[in-house]
């Protein structure tokens, strides 16, 4: 549901309107727009935002340890739209046990690696990604570096 204070937003308004159960939280803060997206909701929102609302560049897709937090990562991802030299940003939170989020390489195909290296730092896995492999540790790396439980001076050798 959109806050109150979104509302005016036309964004904001116009993902309410294409779903109004995807948007879970959002805020507007110096001059900057964001909005919580349900996982199970991020392909169908990125699509419409691409599609219909013209946020045709995808800058990143990173995310956050919020540990010890029950929802501890939050999937973040830049949108820009070039013809209106707008941006946007949308967050997706996670459970620590198993986190598992759709890939949005559908609809923009440089998350290929965003997400992979998103996966490779904090673990996250992308359902339906092309090649979801390490990107940046070697391939028999135990543990994802980016983690708050990961042990400050890394793996004794």
């Amino acid at each position: 549901m959109l806050p109150d204070n979104l509302k005016d937003r036309p964004i904001a308004a116009a993902v309410e309107a294409f779903d109004a159960d995807a948007i879970t939280a959002g805020k507007f803060d110096r001059n900057e727009l964001t909005l919580e997206i349900s996982p199970g909701k991020i392909v169908s929102v990125c699509g419409f935002l691409k599609y219909d609302q013209k946020f045709v560049r995808l800058s990143t897709v990173t995310a956050v340890d919020r540990y010890p937090a029950d929802l501890r990562f939050e999937v973040v991802y830049h949108l820009h739209s070039v013809e209106r030299n707008e941006r946007l940003r949308l967050k997706c939170r996670l459970p620590g046990a198993d986190p598992v989020i759709e890939s949005v390489t559908s609809v923009w195909r440089a998350a290929n690696w965003y997400e992979r290296e998103t996966f490779d730092m904090f673990g996250i896995r992308f359902l339906n990604h092309p090649d979801l492999r390490r990107i940046l540790m070697p391939d028999d790396w135990e543990g994802y570096p980016l983690r708050k439980d990961y042990p400050i001076t890394g793996p004794r050798i």
